[in-house]
């Protein structure tokens, strides 16, 4: 089958971007395949156009039910049908994706890693016998040495044994050479490819400002880099803070993070994709998934835990190519002891580990030697306050108790309502005021508003309904109970949905154990990866791009771009070399005073013979107030 073809055909575009080809390539083919593709490769295309050529249904595993939902509704739009598994899901959800399944009317599902723990699911979808293609996405989760590893991500590995002849597809933006290996062995991988794309972005220039006063340094450089801009923090308390002080110096932002409405979410995330939000100011819980190509800036508010992790959100600048940024921030005298006593965090003590498990079976009803194999919903702020635990250790211990096989955290966050319209349209018109006084008016705005309600479960807002009928929340939601009960509509109301998975019997407190492999080795490898973090905010005079590279196991130039670059090559500068940079800082400034607004592509061509040194006037000229970025990309005058 054409490849180019699939692609124009559903996306739109007539090429592939580097790296994609070979990798779909290996997978039609029926060759297992892992793929290291940093953020804004191209990943969600490079599987979804192999499933495509292969035919048959393409299975994908992902740890984040957000995200599953949105390639769900992406691939809808371009006309490709797939549907979604997850936990909270009703049962009558659960059955209606498996009878669109039982038509042939799916290319994808999407699951969980925890759905495949399920033997009725397994024997399900080997009963369909149209799985042709079976991909594992943000694969370092099956790792133990990955930075997030999920201990139900080994079901991948398992799911093989019933599926031999079926290729596996494995993609991660983010993986070191250990941790390469370590997803080959684990999925099985015969004789398996390996892809990798180059960790360098060009267009990224990577900033270090260490500082006492982050806010005044940020405004500064968000005053200085126009365009839209993400402003990473730690706590969601933070994400408030940081944007109420951006907004008091005239820097539209709002916050975002995981305990937000579905509804709020929606809105900040629209507001921020059209531009009406300049400066999102997130947890890590923003950003993946959505697609928005044209970020000028990230910025770290402190710094993130791993490299793994700060190259995955700083990847999200500049997806477009053109010029764009990636800053940390940090207090020296405060940041530096934050890293080290992540650590103690990260690895409470033992026999803390032990108590916690007992108290949380008491707490989610499970009595000794039963349990086993068993979902049982999970209110982490209700056992933290019952109990009086601090909520960060409990998770941190419960990230130990995954890995020991123990007992698995699973946290899907909150889920927006949903409909499904199951009378005629002609059984509508029956609808009385008996019913509910408000159900016509709530169900004519149900129509207009969400096509597709006849067919599917659509996700909608009650907030929106009550916008749209004029009706109070409480209202609306008790006119859809309502036509619910009565049996026009399947009614499923949004709720918070987190749980607690225990994969054997619980065990009595003499038999918990807690392998070094999964406490002693792993402590080290965090220390590690502290210390290489330590090493990226601290070191000078060495490219912070080569650094990051070589950290993933690829070699690499300087980049000639980052700050410390930039810093070497104006210190070992001759007068010859700064008569050379007057005359281009000029001449730049003429140009873009002449034309208002210039592309680099368009200074690249006028001034062909300084390609590097050009790139180093514009970021001078920038950082010192002369010059500024639109939100295209070009350069301006400030």
């Amino acid at each position: 089958m054409d490849l180019e073809a699939i692609l124009k055909q559903y996306w739109g575009y007539d090429s592939f971007r580097p790296g994609q080809r070979p990798v779909i390539e290996d997978a039609v083919a029926g060759r297992d395949t892992l793929t290291l593709m940093p953020t804004g490769g191209g990943k969600s295309i490079v599987f979804q156009v192999a499933g495509l050529a292969r035919g048959g249904l393409t299975l994908v595993v992902t740890p984040l039910v957000a995200l599953m939902k949105d390639q769900v509704d992406n691939l809808s739009k371009n006309g490709i049908q797939a549907v979604f598994l997850h936990s909270s899901m009703s049962r009558r959800e659960y059955e209606n994706v498996w009878q669109k399944l039982a038509r042939d009317k799916c290319r994808f599902l999407y699951v969980s890693p925890e759905r495949l723990r399920s033997e009725r699911f397994v024997e399900d979808l080997r009963l369909l016998k149209r799985v042709n293609l079976l991909v594992a996405d943000e694969a370092h989760c099956i790792s133990q040495w990955g930075y997030d590893f999920r201990p139900s991500y080994l079901e991948v590995g398992r799911l093989r044994r019933f599926f031999p002849d079926i290729p596996v597809l494995a993609l991660t933006a983010s993986a070191t050479p250990a941790v390469a290996d370590d997803i080959c062995r684990l999925l099985k991988m015969r004789d398996g490819r390996r892809h990798s794309t180059s960790f360098a972005r060009p267009n990224i220039s990577y900033v270090v400002r260490a500082t006492d006063n982050m806010i005044k340094q940020a405004v500064h450089i968000l005053n200085r880099v126009s365009g839209t801009a993400i402003v990473y923090v730690r706590s969601r308390k933070a994400t408030s803070e940081i944007a109420d002080m951006l907004n008091s110096y005239g820097i539209r932002a709002s916050a975002f993070h995981a305990g937000l409405t579905f509804e709020i979410k929606e809105r900040l995330i629209a507001g921020w994709k059209d531009g009406s939000i300049r400066v999102m100011v997130a947890t890590n819980a923003f950003g993946m998934g959505i697609d928005k190509a044209d970020v000028r800036i990230v910025l770290h508010y402190g710094p993130a835990p791993t490299l793994e992790e700060y190259y995955q959100e700083a990847g999200r600048a500049g997806r477009d190519g053109k010029q764009a940024y990636a800053v940390v921030l940090y207090d020296p005298a405060r940041h530096i002891k934050q890293l080290h006593a992540r650590l103690t965090a990260t690895f409470p003590p033992r026999d803390y580990i032990k108590e916690l498990y007992q108290l949380i079976c008491n707490y989610i009803g499970v009595a000794l030697e039963e349990g086993e194999d068993r979902l049982f919903e999970f209110d982490v702020d209700g056992f933290c306050t019952t109990f009086r635990q601090y909520p960060q250790r409990v998770l941190s211990a419960l990230n130990i108790l995954g890995a020991s096989g123990l007992m698995e955290y699973v946290d899907e966050r909150e889920n927006a309502s949903r409909v499904q319209i199951c009378a005629t349209r002609d059984e509508l018109y029956s609808l009385t005021p008996a019913v509910h006084p408000h159900a016509e008016v709530v169900m004519r705005a149900l129509l207009r508003r969400y096509p597709g309600l006849f067919s599917d479960y659509i996700s909608i807002s009650e907030t929106r309904l009550c916008e749209d009928t004029g009706l109070g929340n409480e209202e609306v939601y008790e006119a859809l109970k309502s036509v619910s009960r009565a049996g026009f509509i399947h009614y499923v109301p949004r709720k918070r949905a987190s749980y607690v998975y225990l994969p054997s019997r619980r065990e009595y407190p003499e038999d918990v154990k807690i392998p070094c492999a999964v406490y002693e080795d792993r402590r080290e490898i965090m220390k590690k990866r502290l210390e290489k973090v330590e090493q990226y905010l601290s070191v000078s005079g060495e490219c912070r791009a080569r650094l990051i590279s070589e950290y993933f196991g690829q070699d690499a130039e300087n980049c000639g771009t980052c700050d410390n670059c930039r810093a070497a090559r104006h210190k070992s500068g001759s007068a010859t070399h700064a008569r050379n940079e007057e005359s281009l800082l000029n001449g730049c400034l003429r140009l873009i005073q002449t034309r208002g607004a210039v592309s680099q592509e368009e200074l690249n061509r006028c001034f062909p013979a300084s390609r590097q040194q050009l790139n180093d006037i514009l970021r001078y000229l920038i950082d010192n107030g002369a010059v500024g970025i639109d939100r295209v990309g070009n350069y301006i005058i400030k």
